[in-house]
């Protein structure tokens, strides 16, 4: 089953594409940063929402799908920023496997209280 090339002009939303670093520590561990690569043109549409119950904190991951033009300096565990909002890269995949389009599946967590 083959996914849809989607129409001209639908890429009207400007995101940044970061790639994660990890940096070793003094204490022997590793800390995550994120490295802005570039800013491209994409469709990002929100699929759906969850609320979880963590502890003392509510926590939501609401799924967005982005789909982007094709691009092999990003994978699963980079992230994009859409309207001051963090989207971490699940998983990508090409569309059609023609390398024109890449459809990315996002989760984006906010912590609350």
């Amino acid at each position: 089953m083959s996914a849809k090339i989607p129409p001209i002009g639908t890429l009207r939303d400007k995101v940044q594409l970061q790639a994660k670093n990890m940096l070793k520590n003094s204490a022997g561990g590793h800390e995550v940063s994120y490295v802005p690569i570039t800013s491209v043109w994409a469709n990002v549409s929100a699929n759906n929402g969850s609320s979880i119950q963590l502890a003392d904190s509510n926590m939501s991951a609401i799924s967005h799908i982005v789909l982007l033009r094709f691009r092999n300096d990003i994978s699963a565990g980079d992230r994009i920023i859409y309207r001051n909002k963090t989207l971490e890269i699940i998983s990508l995949n090409d569309l059609n496997s023609r390398k024109a389009y890449i459809k990315c599946l996002c989760s984006e967590k906010i912590v609350r209280g």
